[in-house]
């Protein structure tokens, strides 16, 4: 799709950033640090919600000029990620993830796509990502497979960090793709950053949260920031400014005569 179904990478895709090492000597996991599997259990909980409405505004830099865009995004818990967009008061394009896929049409070239996952991932310049995985990333939760047997757990003055002792590695269409970790979290076990290392290719994909809110007993990151580097750089920004609970109509259908683009 053109510019603004690429802006929207993080729907569709939704078509600071520095990992936090510790400056401070790390305390061992081998020394209790309350203990091992609370930490872990924490980090791994599920948002607490079953429907949730996020206004946005979304900031992306690709190369070329993509303005500002508000948006509404509205979450069905573990069903639907929907997703309409305005670019200075004009409605640019809509978009919607299931655990099938991907959908979304933008309004300047009357065009639209239907995809797996393989779209968003292509456009994160990573391999593993489903609709669980996206999900949790747009929510600040752990969006990788982590366990106290693949990850060394540290302690520092600015919270915590994860750093993988083993590869994670995932299969995709009988390819196997295999990452280093690292994680960073506040003293309230928050998501603070991720980044992650392609290990037979240059590609990487770090993303930050910041500002977290608690918003009827879930909390919530204000700031999203997302970079793409390797084989596609790009930087996606997310200003979260109002969180709602209430349930909203979420309708897609592609408008007459536009033209489905083919994912390459």
């Amino acid at each position: 799709m053109k510019k603004y179904i690429l802006a929207s990478a993080l729907m569709i895709a939704l078509i600071s950033c520095k990992t936090k090492t510790a400056v401070e000597n790390p305390i061992s996991t081998n020394t209790p640090i309350a203990s091992n599997a609370n930490f872990f259990n924490k980090i791994n909980e599920k948002a607490d919600f079953q429907q949730l409405k996020i206004n946005s505004r979304i900031t992306a830099e690709t190369g070329k000029f993509i303005p500002p865009l508000d948006a509404t995004i509205y979450i069905e818990k573990d069903k639907k990620v929907w997703i309409n967009m305005v670019a200075i008061f004009l409605n640019v394009g809509r978009g919607i993830a299931t655990p099938e896929g991907i959908k979304g049409y933008e309004k300047l070239n009357k065009t639209y796509i239907e995809s797996d996952f393989s779209y968003l991932n292509s456009l994160l310049n990573v391999d593993f990502i489903d609709y669980g995985a996206f999900q949790n990333l747009l929510l600040g939760r752990t969006f990788i497979p982590v366990n106290d047997k693949d990850f060394k757990l540290t302690k520092n003055a600015q919270g915590y960090v994860l750093t993988s002792i083993k590869n994670l590695s995932f299969q995709t269409n009988g390819a196997v793709s295999e990452y280093s970790a690292s994680l960073s979290y506040n003293d309230a076990m928050d998501l603070e950053n991720v980044s992650l290392q392609k290990l037979d290719a240059p590609d990487q994909l770090e993303v930050s949260y910041s500002n977290w809110e608690n918003f009827e007993n879930t909390k919530l990151p204000k700031n999203v920031k997302i970079i793409i580097k390797g084989s596609k750089n790009g930087q996606i920004l997310l200003e979260n400014t109002k969180f709602d609970s209430s349930k909203m109509d979420a309708p897609y259908s592609v408008p007459n005569n536009y033209t489905k683009t083919e994912i390459k």
